[in-house]
């Protein structure tokens, strides 16, 4: 068996409730981009969130398995891949609030309406614990296999969201959306719901900043950091303005790469190197010039051995930061599911 948890579980405030079930039965859990953090990602039974940009071996769970109980998600196409491949042995629970949801994408054998929270607190009364020593064995050697890895030449965005992670890991985490927003899913391993707070579904590029602002004003003795891509930050850079003003203390790191790389990424993968409006210049842009001019204050990093220092110092400064992280231009995000394939298709930069 394995768990799939949606947002729909972090709406119903059903974490505590969701971590049970998983360890009653017990089932590994994988989840959709917005289910992030419904379980701590360090539990040892959590795989972290699937689909297009998830990793291989929470991918291969979800393909492998005979019994997926679904929770709080709509199937996306960024979730489930081809869907004529979808977890093609698994009998299918699926529990969802809105019966507008229930076969819209995927079939299911055991349609559940209702609100998460309250149907996995029934269901605990009838589940009994039967360990499934083979199925842990093979996810487990899924995992040592084929771990989340990147080339470590140069100055990559990845190690960046590493070392946020391990400087700042209580922190809140907005996203912009594009390559930063997959790997921070990637690489910031997120504790609780709402941790990580981005736009998935309308993928709303400039969304992770104002979201940063409105979750710090929320939490005033929290860190709060907006993992940027340089053309989503552009979009709402003036809100500078709004956070000096009123003191908001968000700390911005923008992965300036001189691209909108999502989007260049695909173009060189699927459409043959034929780059179009992809290229913005950012390079020119002096992101600590433009936070210092607000009245903020700016820092530049160009090589990784700062990263760690400035992170630091972004840390301690009573007030709203940008961090210019000027790193490599045309690094991509691997594992990546093909589009129109399977997620057993799913490839990583080797491939």
């Amino acid at each position: 068996p394995i768990i799939l948890a949606g947002g729909g579980v972090v709406l119903s405030n059903a974490s505590n409730e969701l971590v049970r079930l998983a360890e009653t039965i017990p089932a590994f859990v994988v989840t959709t981009l917005m289910g992030k953090g419904v379980m701590p990602e360090t539990h040892p039974l959590c795989l972290g969130f699937i689909g297009m940009h998830g990793s291989k071996y929470a991918n291969y769970a979800v393909t492998e398995c005979d019994l997926l109980i679904a929770i709080g998600c709509r199937f996306s196409d960024r979730t489930t891949g081809k869907l004529s491949s979808f977890a093609p042995y698994a009998k299918i629970i699926h529990i969802d609030i809105d019966p507008a949801e229930i076969g819209k994408n995927v079939d299911v054998d055991v349609p559940i309406v209702g609100d998460a929270k309250r149907v996995i607190t029934q269901l605990l009364r009838y589940i009994k614990y039967k360990k499934r020593k083979a199925w842990e064995d093979k996810i487990n050697e899924w995992r040592r296999k084929y771990p989340l890895k990147y080339k470590k030449d140069g100055f990559k965005p990845q190690f960046v969201i590493e070392k946020a992670y391990e400087v700042l890991p209580d922190a809140i985490v907005t996203t912009e959306v594009g390559q930063n927003q997959m790997w921070t899913a990637q690489y910031f391993k997120v504790k609780y719901p709402r941790q990580f707070i981005t736009s998935g579904g309308l993928g709303t590029m400039g969304f992770g900043f104002p979201a940063a602002m409105g979750a710090q004003v929320a939490f005033p003795d929290k860190t709060v950091i907006d993992i940027a891509g340089d053309g989503s930050f552009m979009m709402n850079i003036q809100e500078l303005a709004t956070c000096v003003h009123y003191n908001i203390p968000v700390k911005v790191l923008v992965l300036n790469n001189g691209y909108l790389g999502m989007v260049r990424q695909w173009q060189q993968l699927f459409y043959k190197e034929r780059y179009s409006a992809t290229c913005i210049g950012c390079e020119s842009v002096v992101f600590e010039k433009i936070a210092k001019g607000f009245g903020a204050a700016g820092i530049t990093v160009e090589k990784p051995g700062d990263v760690e220092d400035a992170l630091k110092e972004a840390k301690d400064i009573d007030g709203p930061v940008v961090i210019d992280f000027r790193v490599d231009p045309v690094a991509n995000v691997f594992p990546m599911v093909p589009p129109g394939a399977g997620l057993n298709e799913v490839i990583d930069e080797e491939d």
